[in-house]
């Protein structure tokens, strides 16, 4: 029933109607056009208790795409199973050709999940191009799931997996991307029986952005496979799925494409499925068909029915314009603290190597500490993450309703908290 999909409430409308053109690729005012980007921040209601520098767990909903939720949501639960029973294959088929069409894939080559976990842990628990005795490749970088299920490769494949440290750039990186890479050249040189390799797009922790179609080269180049987790990436960078130059890849929908919680995708390019598992021995669909590749039970029906609306406002404003408001919002914090004695920026400016979340430590007081004096002394709110080598950092994640304001209320309080520890 595709024309369900075409629904849009009038405050839908109005808002998308409302919203001035963005600027186009390349314009020199594009993250700087502040009456633009006001305009964007109308479309969210967000607590001003503190400033929210933490908005990689997930992304707000703008407000005419949550009144398509609430929709979706009062919809369903007054016709219930009437609507869905009859009606889901269709429904469902033209939300994954919504998707694929926004990802730049073919429709074949994708399933929806609840989230980029759901789909990453499919992949790899998945993978059966592994004998024993291969290796199977990760980084300090990647997320903690992911890195548990390379682990448990090793009881399921019976592989060796091998945990990469990517070095921390310095305060005067020039070339980090070149470093990066011949971390992982290294890697594969030292370790020939490579099968698999985990390469996070937009690291978790850091936000480094790491040149995902470069190791993809490398690792098909050493007989191996990359699975990329996107979770952090897709709607926050300008690009098409394909570009990654990947076989597998794992995403959401509910961090800056904005759509609600509950809202992922799984990515087999074509040609590449029979090197997954059907998952758990799925038999609802053909072997040779993506969707039997994970498997997610009853999904939140309202989250997905407003998957067009949220990709229709993403489409609106663009990635190119997102992912330039966000670089500038995580630059006008990061250059002013890069000055500062005791504070390690974690994310080099090199472009192509960060967006929006950036790490820092400082040096002195634990991760915790940090984010602690940054919430009650100054009213912003950041969060610690594990997982690299180094130890915890303190992640901050502008998001598009953020103000360049929020970023400067920032950098002031670093030269506070940098001036009590050196």
């Amino acid at each position: 029933m595709p024309d369900l999909l075409d629904i849009r409430t009038p405050e839908f409308d109005a808002a998308l109607t409302a919203l001035p053109p963005t600027r186009p690729l390349n314009a020199p005012s594009l993250a700087a056009d502040e009456t633009y980007w006001d305009a964007v921040r109308a479309l969210y209601r967000q607590s001003d208790a503190l400033i929210n520098l933490e908005n990689g767990y997930w992304g707000a909903m703008a407000e005419p795409v949550k009144s398509m939720f609430h929709y979706w949501t009062d919809r369903l639960n007054y016709e219930t199973t009437t609507l869905v029973r009859p009606h889901w294959p269709a429904i469902h088929d033209g939300l994954r050709e919504r998707v694929a069409s926004a990802m730049g894939c073919a429709v074949d080559e994708i399933e929806l999940t609840r989230n980029a976990t759901e789909a990453l842990l499919a992949l790899i628990s998945g993978y059966n191009r592994l004998s024993p005795g291969d290796t199977v490749l990760y980084s300090d970088l990647d997320y903690p799931c992911g890195k548990d299920a390379m682990e448990w490769l090793r009881e399921r494949r019976g592989v060796n997996p091998v945990r990469i440290g990517i070095p921390e750039p310095g305060a005067s990186e020039d070339h980090f991307r070149e470093t990066v890479i011949q971390t992982y050249a290294d890697a594969l040189k030292a370790h020939p029986r490579t099968r698999l390799v985990l390469v996070s797009h937009v690291c978790f922790a850091t936000g480094l952005v790491m040149p995902v179609a470069e190791l993809s080269a490398l690792a098909k180049d050493a007989g191996a496979d990359v699975i990329v987790d996107a979770a952090h990436s897709w709607g926050a960078l300008n690009f098409d799925v394909p570009a990654l130059n990947a076989p597998f890849a794992a995403l959401n929908l509910h961090k800056w494409i904005g759509a609600p919680l509950g809202c992922g995708a799984l990515y087999i390019r074509k040609g590449h499925v029979n090197a997954i598992d059907p998952y758990l021995g799925d038999r609802a669909w053909g072997p040779d068909d993506v969707r039997a590749r994970v498997h997610t039970g009853s999904p939140n029906f309202a989250a997905w029915l407003t998957l067009p609306a949220a990709l229709d406002l993403h489409e609106r404003i663009g990635a190119h314009a997102k992912e330039a408001r966000l670089r500038a919002l995580r630059d006008a914090w990061v250059k002013p603290a890069r000055a500062l004695p005791g504070v390690r920026i974690l994310t080099p400016d090199e472009p192509g190597m960060a967006v929006g979340i950036t790490a820092f430590r400082l040096d002195g007081p634990t991760a915790k500490a940090t984010c602690d004096a940054l919430r009650e002394r100054f009213g912003v709110f950041t969060v610690t993450r594990p997982g690299p080598d180094g130890g915890e950092v303190v992640r901050v994640t502008p998001a598009l309703f953020s103000r360049m304001s929020d970023a400067e209320r920032l950098a002031d309080a670093l030269r506070v908290l940098s001036r009590e520890v050196s």
